[in-house]
């Protein structure tokens, strides 16, 4: 995807090359698959109290050491896993985080055996995509009714940081909320992919 230096972006975006990358191809586009899903939710858990760009710059890091987030081998991960995790300078050297994707894992799996993770997750949103008008990305809110909820369930089904905050965060980045201001390029984009 190329897109024009001189385009409007979110004001969030900083000039990070990866950044706008990742803010033209991927935040805010609807996301089905279950794996892609399980890891989004893993690597918004390890922005808690940081940055986006910091995760986002250690995600190939994350990926190489989490076996690709394969669920089933991160769910056979044991301590002497999370103490070798813990000397990698690539990933936040967070004890409960390392621990948390371990746990997400399990969790992952328990609901998979009854259904697919694309249709636990969307359930949050009637299976669909709300679609904002914010004129600045500051009138976005930080959660919802719908994240709230997301919070709830998940932290009952096992899931380690996922508050509404993240939820919210998380509802934006995998399109279920399209939270692109108006006059940003990918609104219309977002838009049009938008579930209905």
């Amino acid at each position: 995807m190329t897109v024009p230096p001189d385009v409007n972006r979110c004001g969030w975006v900083s000039d990070d090359e990866e950044y706008k990358l990742y803010h033209d191809t991927h935040w805010g586009r609807p996301e089905m698959d279950d794996i892609s899903l399980f890891a989004k939710l893993c690597l918004d858990g390890q922005q808690a109290g940081l940055s986006w760009i910091t995760i986002l710059k250690k995600q190939k890091n994350y990926e190489t050491l989490f076996h690709q987030f394969d669920p089933e081998k991160i769910a056979h991960m044991g301590e002497q896993d999370v103490e070798r995790l813990m000397q990698e300078p690539g990933i936040i050297r967070n004890r409960l985080k390392i621990k948390g994707i371990i746990a997400n894992a399990k969790a992952y799996l328990t609901i998979t055996e009854n259904m697919s993770f694309r249709d636990y997750i969307w359930q949050f949103t009637d299976h669909k995509t709300i679609i904002n008008s914010w004129q600045n990305y500051k009138d976005a809110p930080v959660s919802s009714a719908e994240s709230v909820l997301m919070a709830k369930t998940l932290k009952k089904a096992g899931f380690k940081f996922v508050g509404e905050t993240i939820c919210y965060a998380y509802m934006q980045a995998v399109g279920m909320v399209n939270d692109h201001t108006v006059t940003c390029h990918c609104y219309q984009p977002c838009c049009e992919e938008a579930r209905r």
